[in-house]
């Protein structure tokens, strides 16, 4: 064997370091992905076990793993990933922001809204500055503190069934507002940050840059507008969902990056993409898809806030760090409570909306760490009024809780006022299914002018549906999240049309599990079917070839001379005896009555008794009947 030169033993030494060096990243990796989930599944039911937001329990979760604890990865490289999660919800938001939809609130979303979020943030940033805040930081931290939680706000609406209600639907629209400036904020905070004037910038260079922001703008509008639905159609004739996600994520990913090349924020292109697409009848479909990867990146995004905060900060300064909390959610109540009783709301309107919207947003925990990055914020400010903005979160619904006690000593209970004739953009039944059966049932509800709302993922039936003039979505009525995003929990009437069973099946079990509150009308498509529905509680079934045959066979008696009301009685006989037996099925089982070895399949029999043998007309017939268990064994 050949002597080893000294060169080839360091090249190897050096490639086996380098190997033990990414083994040693790889488990690095693995066990930082092992500690935000084991994080993030014990933190969340702990903070709704203690009545808390979410975001709360990642914030928390995020201090155990940091450097202030475990200590299991860098914060800055958590935060940088987890923005994506950011990018999504501004996408999402975006898709929830119809133009109709704002055009119909457009008075309270733009008035009451825009009121709440100028006079909260001028008042906190009038206290930050005489704290010794600089007048940038404080105009950007007090805008940020004045927006609410919406994860919050639409939970305690929803456990109390005030969505709908007059002061909750002003608090929605506060929160739609406070959507949309996000925006704008984020652009204006590179804006003011520190030294944007010190250099005398080329008039050329920021003519181009202007140029580039418009020109991107424009691109995503007009992608948007006559790429982005033709795109989504031509997936979904192929039936590939998977293909719809990449998809949808190609879509954000490719907006936000050509936002953030041309020197904008790329939450603007999500936001963009998402409102051109709110009025696409893929909706549903590409929030739902979207939705699982917003969630698990804001969980992420919101563990990198907790790791970043620097309790040797925050620890000396616990005391101006509560009553920070108490004074910022008094002021946003107080705020919130004068706006709605100069709307002429009643006591209670006011006061519970001032709880509802207390507790700081989820984008103060953007809004500060992009401060701090363009120096704006210091560290130590960025840790406190991080701090402070979590412990509003903790006195929110604490205080909901406490004046939903208090109410009733105020004054006696009084009928809550009228709500407000918001339009409201799902139907009062929703169509799951657009093929010929639902196309019948929709003419029959539209003739009465009933809203009707449809979900069917077929591209051409979606395209027939068009029509009809009603709402459609194209999306997959077997998920949850496609249900409710398409107003499944408001719906009076779901009527699920589909062509197969054990899809109706499914549905009709999520609905039970899920949308209690909905009458269950189904189309059913054999005997044995029927009594499955049955048994889940629908209120309603219809099998889809019985009432044909029904009425075939009244025709036919017609036409052999019978009168109409006797050949009616006669179907309706059958009829009853077809129930009756039925519902000693459902007791009994599927075979009751029969002595025989029961079959593997269930085998019709005359509802009326035969007068007479039944006599084969040709050889194969009589070789059928002959040899009868052979052929339905």
């Amino acid at each position: 064997m050949p002597p080893c030169s000294a060169g080839g033993a360091t090249d190897a030494l050096a490639g086996r370091g380098e190997t033990e060096r990414m083994h040693g990243d790889e488990h690095t990796l693995f066990l930082s992905a092992l500690a935000f989930l084991a994080a993030a599944v014990v933190s969340v039911p702990i903070a709704r076990r203690l009545g808390l937001s979410p975001v709360v329990g990642y914030l928390a979760a995020g201090v155990a793993i940091g450097p202030a604890g475990l200590s299991v990865a860098d914060p800055s490289t958590v935060i940088t990933v987890a923005e994506l999660g950011v990018v999504l919800l501004l996408f999402l938001i975006g898709l929830e922001l119809q133009p109709s939809r704002l055009l119909s609130m457009g008075r309270y979303i733009f008035g009451l809204g825009t009121a709440q979020l100028l006079l909260t943030g001028a008042v906190i940033a009038v206290v930050e500055m005489l704290l010794g805040f600089g007048w940038a930081a404080a105009v950007i931290s007090g805008l940020a503190l004045a927006m609410s939680a919406t994860s919050i706000a639409l939970q305690l609406l929803s456990e109390r069934g005030d969505v709908s209600s007059g002061y909750g639907q002003r608090a929605f629209s506060i929160l739609l507002l406070q959507d949309i400036a996000i925006v704008p904020l984020l652009a204006l905070v590179p804006l003011l940050a520190p030294g944007e004037s010190a250099t005398p910038r080329n008039p050329t260079g920021v003519l181009l840059q202007a140029g580039a922001m418009i020109g991107a703008i424009a691109v995503v509008v007009v992608a948007g507008r006559y790429l982005l639905n033709p795109l989504f159609r031509l997936l979904a004739r192929t039936g590939a969902r998977e293909a719809m996600t990449a998809a949808a994520l190609l879509v954000v990913m490719g907006a936000a990056g050509l936002m953030a090349f041309a020197g904008l924020s790329m939450a603007l292109g999500a936001f963009l993409a998402g409102l051109l697409l709110s009025e696409s009848t893929f909706r549903h479909e590409l929030e739902a898809n979207i939705d699982a990867f917003r969630g698990l990146l804001l969980a992420l995004f919101f563990m990198g806030v907790g790791m970043s905060l620097d309790l040797k900060v925050v620890i000396p300064y616990l005391g101006p760090v509560l009553s920070g909390a108490l004074v910022i959610t008094a002021i946003k109540f107080a705020v919130v409570f004068v706006l709605y009783r100069g709307d002429h709301r009643d006591l209670a309107d006011g006061l519970r909306a001032g709880a509802v919207l207390m507790p700081a947003g989820e984008f103060a925990f953007v809004l500060f760490p992009l401060a701090l990055s363009n120096g704006i914020l210091d560290q130590q400010q960025t840790s406190l009024l991080t701090a402070t903005a979590a412990v509003t979160m903790m006195i929110g619904p604490l205080a909901f809780a406490g004046i939903e006690v208090l109410l009733p000593r105020l004054r006696k209970d009084a009928p809550e006022p009228e709500p407000d004739d918001f339009t409201d953009a799902n139907g009062s039944v929703l169509v799951i299914g657009f093929g010929r059966f639902g196309q019948v049932v929709s003419q029959c509800l539209l003739a009465e002018n009933v809203g009707v709302t449809i979900i069917d993922n077929d591209v051409e039936m979606i395209q027939s549906a068009g029509r009809f003039g009603v709402h459609i979505y194209y999306g997959d009525g077997t998920r949850l999240d496609v249900l409710r995003a398409a107003g499944a929990e408001t719906a009076e009437v779901i009527a699920v049309c589909v062509d197969d069973k054990d899809t109706a099946t499914r549905i009709v079990e999520i609905v039970k599990a899920s949308m209690p509150q909905a009458r269950l009308f189904v189309r059913s498509f054999d005997r044995v079917h029927t009594m499955d529905l049955l048994r889940k509680g629908v209120d309603f079934e219809i099998r889809e070839t019985l009432e044909s045959a029904f009425a075939f066979g009244t025709r036919t008696l017609e036409s052999l001379g019978l009168d109409t009301e006797t050949a009616r009685q006669r179907v309706a006989e059958v009829r009853e005896r077809d129930r009756a037996r039925l519902l000693r099925q459902m007791e009994e089982g599927l075979y009751a009555g029969l002595d025989q070895f029961t079959p593997r399949k269930v085998e019709p029999e005359p509802l009326t008794r035969p007068e007479k043998p039944a006599r084969p007309l040709n050889p194969e017939a009589q070789d059928v009947l002959t040899h009868e268990t052979e052929f339905s064994g």
